[in-house]
């Protein structure tokens, strides 16, 4: 074939794949449903949540017979949606299921380990060497930013680490901590011989010092903070954690520390804050916390109890206050729990099939999502994904999954693939 000829055929062939590919059909548009929803409050219970033994209860277990029976720890307790059940110490929360919907069938294959799951349902990806990745409080903060410019966009109601963290999107998608709700965020407040004289001579005395920092530079991001810092620091910031500003009847009603902090969560969605995080693993009140190995089992039933009072507390404040609609309450927890005992009566980890949980947000709420085996140890109709979870929450936010934020010059989507659970879309 000489090569005139060679050409003539290749420009047929091309041609004609050309014209095949415009007779085919154009794909169909992928509908991302999009929510109203204004705010999250992030409720992390740190450890495993057991759902057998909280929103997904099968037949009765025994943990103290011998050999053990595997099964719920305690009796359930009908919902206000037909049909659905929850453990018998959710009663409170029972009786709010129509502003919820338990997610059943979340789901992870990774090694089920504290670090690699708490890492994972807060970023949506896989430990990486090369990437720190985003939590999803760092990433909603950076695309919305607070709903008021007097307060950050982001959060965190107990101790920092790593997985609730910017990644790569550096200081600027940071957070405001605190783990007191009586003090509030530590370093806000000026002492009294401070004058604003002397922050602004301060000032002055940095200007030369920090005038010519690279851009882009870690230094630069290390500025922006502080200078954000320096901006919320003095009263009218500190006055959103003054919780006794707030009536007895209604602080007594979200309970001990853990309500405390679910109600300085709700006056910060108030203030404006976009994403807030209120971990609830602390002070060990059965022994153990949420990791319910061995004897932090016989205890479980007082985490469950707080949490109860606490979340119905909450959904019951957002909306008497007006705010439940545009306000999405979503628990977390780094897997569950299987149906099974160890030789002392607690249990093990299961990422294979647990429970997470949505409520408020305007959301078309139905009390369960998703079925599972007789004893909640594989899923049976309506996986999701951890990523489906975090696109769930996006999308409730307005905000489109599958964005794409930049790590240097490289896009990264905000969700791994991850796709809306749209029977929660009215």
């Amino acid at each position: 074939m000489n090569r005139r000829h060679f050409l003539q055929q290749s420009a047929t062939i091309a041609g004609s794949a050309v014209a095949g590919i415009g007779l085919q059909a154009a794909p169909a548009p992928v509908h991302i449903p999009k929510g109203r929803a204004e705010h999250v409050v992030f409720l992390w219970l740190g450890g495993g949540m057991s759902q057998i033994d909280t929103f997904d209860p099968k037949r009765r277990g025994n943990s103290k017979a011998s050999p053990k029976v595997a099964g719920s720890e305690y009796e359930t307790v009908d919902t206000i949606v037909p049909g659905v059940k929850f453990c018998e110490h959710l009663h409170r929360t029972a009786k709010l299921a129509d502003r919820l919907t338990a997610m059943r069938t979340i789901n992870h294959h990774l090694i089920d380990e504290h670090a690699f799951g708490t890492n994972f349902v807060h970023t949506g990806r896989q430990i990486s060497g090369s990437t720190t990745y985003p939590s999803i409080g760092s990433i909603i903060g950076h695309v919305r930013g607070a709903a008021n410019p007097d307060v950050p966009a982001y959060m965190l109601i107990g101790y920092p680490n790593v997985s609730r963290g910017p990644g790569f999107l550096g200081a600027k998608g940071g957070y405001v901590y605190l783990v007191d709700t009586e003090s509030g965020p530590a370093g806000f407040t000026h002492p009294d011989d401070v004058t604003p004289a002397r922050i602004q001579r301060r000032h002055e005395l940095l200007e030369p010092l920090t005038g010519n920092v690279p851009r882009g530079s870690v230094i630069e991001q290390y500025k922006a903070a502080q200078a954000e810092a320096m901006r919320l620091a003095g009263p009218e910031f500190m006055r959103n954690f003054r919780l006794q500003d707030e009536l007895a009847d209604l602080r007594n009603a979200y309970g001990g520390e853990f309500g405390q902090r679910c109600l300085l969560a709700r006056r910060l969605v108030q203030a404006g804050v976009r994403f807030i995080e209120v971990s609830h693993n602390l002070n060990f009140i059965n022994g153990t916390g949420w990791d319910t190995h061995n004897e932090g089992q016989r205890n479980q039933h007082l985490l469950i109890q707080e949490l109860d009072v606490a979340l119905s507390a909450l959904l019951t404040d957002l909306e008497q206050q007006g705010l439940l609609d545009k306000t999405l309450v979503a628990l977390g927890t780094e897997f569950g729990r299987p149906a099974s005992y160890d030789g002392r009566g607690g249990r093990g980890h299961q990422g294979s099939c647990f429970s997470l949980l949505l409520a408020g947000g305007g959301l078309n709420h139905q009390g369960a999502y998703g079925v599972t085996d007789e004893l909640s140890k594989k899923v049976v109709e309506n996986p999701v994904s951890v990523p489906d979870f975090h696109a769930t929450i996006h999308a409730a936010l307005g905000i489109d999954p599958a964005l794409e934020l930049f790590d240097g010059a490289r896009p990264v989507p905000i969700t791994d693939r991850g796709k809306p659970v749209k029977a929660l879309f009215a």
